[in-house]
């Protein structure tokens, strides 16, 4: 086109820069698209040469890193009591969600969820004789993931409390997490009073025993194929576990009927998972992590094998480094809430839970589940949009998990920290809200990005191990 004819057609604009830019334009009725681009993270450019160096061999540890993921066949196998299951459990030890912290660094939730499993365990009477105890360096902390567990909110696992056990049958490791309690106000959201420790020793005593007898008659319940199943009807397994939950409980209703002591015992099982809509939610977790943990310890990998926040701090791992913790400040969630509450009652995000969204669940599957974003007042369209950005930043894409408005694409797997800091885009994640004061419990669910803060940390943290190489 010559320049005399320039200004004879409809004027057309491509915004690389600030949004105002098109929303300007746009007011006076120009056509226009905005070009989604931002600068890569700030990072030291002898560490980012450094990763550019090892190009090859970080691309050939992440292809197998994601094999490993890829290959990776989660199954319920059976039920017991942490203290007897879990690696190194012991009977002063209580696991938490996300990276470590000691006691007076712990939020509401985490504290809250601490002082109930004190009393649930019998260690004290009331409340404040469980913070005196929490607080006298008798009970040691430590996070679920470095116990081959994963708990979501708070996440605290007791020594008492019974826990699903999930194998990795391809490659032969195990993972741990308690059974789901239910929303609202419930010890993983930091409630702790009676009627809290009343449920929990109710799944103790009779939900745990009724399971325990019907897994073990089925032999073992293959939760990749539920999970695959799931997505196709509307689930993301992470905030919304309908699907999952129905799937599990058409898998396991016949077994508690005819394995169960009584009739009533049997009736009250399958309305508890019936009622809770959420149930599926602690398998899926574990699940994930089973699969992810068969990638730990692949040399130059830069892939993530967790995501976990503890209210307090956001925490990240690597393939290729093995059990090194990356943090960052936690953010508080963008959500709805419940009447009364409000972002100002909302605690820093938390949880183990964002273990779906790094093996290619959650929000990163949220295009299969689009009914998530409306926490949030966001469109059908938005999911997508969340979606094919994370596909941005991963290694590869899941050969089971598919997504059907996508074409049964696969979920975006592996999360490169590479790609997340040259592409400057964090890790969209859906989760619930909790109280930022101990005893409240739930007051919402929402949606985030991640902080850039542990990726960046990761990132640094893999350049100068392979820097020192």
């Amino acid at each position: 086109m010559s320049v005399k004819n320039l200004f004879e057609n409809d004027l057309k604009v491509v915004n690389t820069g600030l949004a105002s830019f098109k929303e300007s334009l746009e007011e006076v009725g120009t056509d226009v698209v905005q070009v989604e681009w931002r600068p890569p993270v700030d990072v030291d450019p002898a560490l980012a040469l450094t990763l550019k160096e090892n190009a090859a061999k970080i691309d050939g540890a992440n292809k197998e890193a994601v094999a490993m993921i890829l290959s990776g066949t989660p199954h319920l196998v059976g039920l017991d009591i942490a203290l007897n299951v879990i690696p190194k459990m012991k009977k002063n030890l209580f696991l938490h969600a996300g990276p470590p912290v000691k006691w007076e660094n712990m939020c509401g939730p985490t504290r809250g969820a601490i002082m109930g499993g004190l009393i649930y365990e019998g260690l004290a009477t009331n409340i404040e004789e469980a913070e005196k105890l929490a607080a006298s360096g008798e009970i040691a902390f430590a996070p679920c993931h470095e116990h081959n567990s994963v708990g979501p909110m708070a996440g605290v696992i007791t020594p008492s409390m019974p826990v699903f056990i999930i194998e990795n049958k391809a490659h032969g490791n195990f993972a741990y997490c308690t059974m789901n309690e239910g929303l609202g106000k419930v010890l993983r959201y930091g409630a702790y009073g009676e009627d809290v420790i009343k449920k929990l020793k109710w799944m103790e005593q009779v939900l745990y025993p009724t399971l325990k007898n019907a897994v073990a008659a089925v032999g073992s319940v293959d939760l990749k194929n539920l999970i695959a199943q799931a997505l196709h009807m509307g689930d993301e397994v992470h905030n919304r576990n309908r699907a999952g939950t129905s799937l599990f409980y058409r898998t396991i209703a016949p077994h508690v009927i005819r394995t169960a002591e009584t009739r009533e015992i049997a009736a009250d099982v399958l309305e508890f998972i019936n009622g809770n809509d959420h149930f599926f939610l602690n398998l899926s977790m574990p699940a994930a992590k089973a699969t992810l943990d068969a990638a730990r310890g692949i040399e130059y990998s830069s892939v993530c094998t967790v995501m976990a926040r503890n209210g307090t701090e956001f925490g990240v791992q690597l393939a290729g480094t093995g059990d090194t913790w990356f943090t960052g400040e936690a953010p508080v969630p963008d959500a709805l809430y419940f009447p009364g509450y409000t972002k100002a009652d909302a605690n820093p995000d938390i949880g183990d839970s964002a273990i779906t969204e790094t093996v290619g669940l959650g929000g990163f599957a949220i295009a299969a589940s689009p009914a998530i974003v409306q926490f949030v007042g966001g469109t059908a369209k938005d999911a997508v949009g969340y979606t094919l950005q994370m596909y941005e930043i991963t290694a590869g894409e899941n050969n089971i998990y598919q997504i059907p408005y996508l074409n049964f694409r696969g979920t975006p797997t592996g999360i490169d920290v590479r790609k997340v800091i040259e592409k400057n885009v964090t890790p969209f994640i859906d989760t619930g809200v909790a109280h930022k004061n101990p005893g409240v419990g739930q007051v919402g669910a929402g949606v985030l990005s991640a902080p850039v803060e542990p990726f960046r940390n990761a990132y640094i943290g893999l350049a100068n191990r392979l820097k020192n190489k």
